[in-house]
């Protein structure tokens, strides 16, 4: 753990980013399973989501490893990108993953129709990794958390990280007891949005992380400057921080400060590789 002094305020960090620059923090925990797994189980990974998205880049470097064919598929893009490829496409295209382009109104239709036909030696890993598969690397994430507890003699503080499809958050708060609190925000969609992704995960579960959610809904991965601000703070107090989910947290935390169990652990899950298109985005809209 990272001690971080920002805006007057003392801070922890848990630098999972860190761990294996192949796979973007979090991706390593929900990946986990599969990295135990024999290359001889699956022939074949599939999965979808955005073309620029962690969770691909991630799973290229794991099929690459395991040596399984890796079939990606993502809603229709646009053709200065299919000319000229960049970031954590250009990346995993390199790995050799084989991506499938499908038109939007046709998407979804077509990823259920793929889930459901899915052969014994492939493995269908949902978008982002949300999916119980995670469950066992968020685990060993929670038992570091707590190590670090015991070691620094702290009985209750906060555990933050933000949420795509919150998977990450909702693991740790089932790992955690109840003196730790565990907060987050939603970065893709709502509160509501969050909330039934949860739901789909674990149906039955009623212990669930705190949402915090004063600052207004922003299109996600859409350039913001009071995100570019935020970010650009925090690189000059030491550490950089993924430009896609880390922004909107930190922003939540300051506003909630006041009213969170303290010391608060923030946990860097997201990969500052998807930065370098980021950044190109928010050159392309003249914020930089």
């Amino acid at each position: 753990m990272d001690q971080f002094f920002w805006k007057g305020k003392e801070w922890f960090v848990k630098r999972d980013e860190l761990i294996d620059l192949r796979f973007s923090g979090n991706k390593l925990r929900k990946l986990y399973p599969l990295l135990q797994t024999d290359p001889k189980e699956f022939s074949t990974l599939i999965s979808f989501g955005g073309a620029q998205s962690n969770a691909m880049l991630s799973i290229a470097y794991l099929c690459d490893l395991k040596g399984w064919e890796f079939i990606y598929y993502v809603k229709k893009m646009p053709k200065w990108l299919k000319d000229a490829p960049s970031g954590n496409l250009k990346l995993a295209l390199e790995l050799g993953m084989k991506i499938v382009e499908i038109p939007h109104l046709e998407f979804y239709d077509h990823i259920n129709r793929v889930r459901s036909n899915i052969s014994e030696d492939a493995v269908f890993v949902p978008q982002g990794g949300a999916c119980k598969l995670a469950k066992e690397g968020v685990r060993i994430l929670a038992e570091e958390i707590l190590s670090w507890k015991r070691e620094n003699g702290i009985d209750s503080f906060s555990v933050a990280t933000p949420s795509g499809t919150g998977t990450t958050a909702l693991y740790l708060r089932q790992y955690l007891p109840k003196e730790i609190s565990v907060v987050t925000t939603p970065v893709v969609g709502d509160r509501d949005t969050l909330i039934s992704q949860w739901k789909s995960l674990e149906p039955d579960g009623e212990n669930l992380p705190e949402i915090l959610g004063n600052l207004p809904k922003h299109p996600f991965a859409k350039p913001k400057k009071e995100y570019l601000d935020v970010w650009a703070s925090l690189k000059d107090a030491g550490i950089e921080f993924d430009l896609v989910y880390a922004p909107k947290m930190w922003l939540e935390l300051l506003d909630s400060y006041n009213t969170l169990k303290k010391p608060i652990l923030y946990v860097h899950s997201g990969g500052v590789i998807g930065n370098i298109s980021q950044i190109e985005q928010y050159r392309y809209k003249g914020f930089l």
